[in-house]
């Protein structure tokens, strides 16, 4: 498991005087953001593929509040990934100064090719990043269905 800490900045509170839900969402990207870089799969080399992830939701369950003042550690894990490697699955757990669990972040989402804005398959020189990630007991291989399991469609206006 992959951790990150973070200092709750004063811009990260909302009116109520905790963590805003918007903190929790840029917690967890940029830990994941740091582990991909810090794995050699970088914004340099993402440029070079013309690629990059797109989100198709992020789920967070809140357990506690948490306040200013004490940094906070965010963690990251490879919880599912297509064979082709086009879909992946992280779970982040948020923990307190205490390590105390206070939220939990469910994202899934895919690669998109920046010139076409189709979903692509990982290319396979980005395959060898992710093949070296720890799995844990939980993972899963993802197919197109798993990311239509909450059957959610557009309703546009008339």
């Amino acid at each position: 498991m992959y951790l990150k800490e973070f200092e709750i900045r004063w811009n990260d509170i909302d009116a109520n005087r905790h963590l805003a839900n918007k903190a929790y969402i840029e917690y967890a990207a940029h830990t994941r953001m740091t582990f991909l870089s810090e794995l050699g799969f970088d914004q340099r080399l993402l440029g070079k593929l013309n690629i990059g992830p797109v989100v198709f939701y992020e789920h967070i369950y809140y357990f506690k509040e948490v306040f200013y003042g004490r940094p906070v550690r965010v963690s990251l894990e490879l919880v599912g990934m297509s064979e082709d490697g086009k879909f992946f699955e992280f779970l982040h757990n948020f923990y307190d100064y205490k390590g105390r669990n206070f939220a939990r972040c469910e994202m899934m989402g895919a690669w998109l090719d920046l010139k076409t804005r189709k979903l692509i398959p990982l290319p396979e020189e980005i395959r060898q990043f992710m093949d070296k990630v720890e799995r844990p007991d939980n993972f899963r291989i993802l197919s197109k269905e798993d990311t239509r399991k909450f059957a959610k469609i557009p309703n546009d206006l008339d």
